[in-house]
């Protein structure tokens, strides 16, 4: 039986007459990197400050490494977490900030050069915090949250105002701490993110878990596109209408018809494209992006 680092059973917290999370049921598995997503208002911050032992659930019950959330001091020892930033002291090096918390938590010292070589911030652990960039100020709070060498990292936005550089920086870490045996439960609002490194999704809508489980899951029960482009922009009104009368449901996007069906349906529609004169330039399929389903399921806009 695979072992769980978190699992949650009708977790709810409730503030006056607003759930801010109801009856949540989910599993987060041993090693794993879970993605935790959903609009802002989902309920997202609630749940992890109920995890991490800040507030007390209304009801319901949780556990983190098998011990219960209504006992934190038995588990936060072995759980590491950044949330809603890194906070250090501006006119101290990195190497100096991470000694003054190491010193604070009781942990060796020793680990403090490891953890800057892990978050690839080894050259730059004697300058100054205040003289770092975005990307390489969330390293160092990742190298802080690694200082208890947990078992359980929970990572608040870890990407949130990076440029691609820092969030690939950041997306290379959390696969190394993965394959070091290290759960890493990340909230993140960019979604194509956690689409190439997140093997496990919790996703939350208003309050409540809408799915829970693994991310090929999801992605593989959403219905796929086909996507067909004559090769003269003429045949597009004569395909799209015959492919209508035919039973099929299109869309007419940048000069390709997007019709909804299953893959085995492009033999069928390259043939009626053929009978009818048509040569198509392209014809692919394509599944719905993690994005693209999150805003189906979450009734959220872009």
């Amino acid at each position: 039986m695979e072992k769980t680092a978190i699992s949650a059973s009708d977790l709810t917290k409730i503030y006056g007459e607003r759930a801010a999370l109801s009856h949540g049921n989910f599993v987060v598995p041993e090693g794993s990197i879970c993605g935790f997503v959903g609009p802002n208002g989902s309920g997202k911050t609630t749940t992890i400050r109920m995890l991490l032992g800040l507030i007390a659930p209304t009801s319901g019950t949780a556990t983190v490494l098998g011990e219960s959330i209504s006992h934190p001091e038995k588990y936060l020892p072995h759980v590491g977490a950044m949330i809603e930033g890194p906070a250090f002291y501006p006119a101290l090096s990195g190497r100096e900030n991470l000694k003054v918390l190491a010193e604070l938590g009781g942990f060796p010292l020793s680990r403090v050069d490891q953890l800057l070589e892990k978050v690839d911030l080894a050259d730059r652990g004697g300058s100054k915090f205040k003289t770092y960039s975005l990307g390489m100020k969330q390293r160092l709070g990742i190298a802080a949250a690694l200082l208890p060498n947990p078992k359980l990292l929970i990572l608040d936005e870890p990407t949130n105002g990076l440029d691609p550089s820092g969030i690939q920086e950041v997306r290379g870490i959390i696969k190394d701490l993965a394959d070091s045996g290290t759960t890493v439960f990340v909230s993140s609002h960019i979604l194509s993110e956690l689409e190439m490194i997140c093997e496990y999704l919790i996703m939350l809508r208003e309050g409540r878990v809408i799915f829970s489980g693994r991310t090929q899951e999801l992605l593989s029960g959403q219905k796929p596109i086909i996507v067909a482009k004559p090769e003269y922009d003429v045949d597009l009104t004569n395909l799209a209408k015959k492919l209508t009368d035919s039973g099929f449901n299109i869309s007419i996007v940048y000069g390709s018809l997007h019709i909804e069906a299953a893959h085995e349906a492009s033999a069928a529609i390259n043939r009626m494209a053929f009978e009818a004169g048509i040569t198509l330039a392209s014809i692919s399929v394509v599944l719905p992006t993690l994005e693209e389903t999150f805003f189906e399921m979450t009734g959220d806009s872009k």
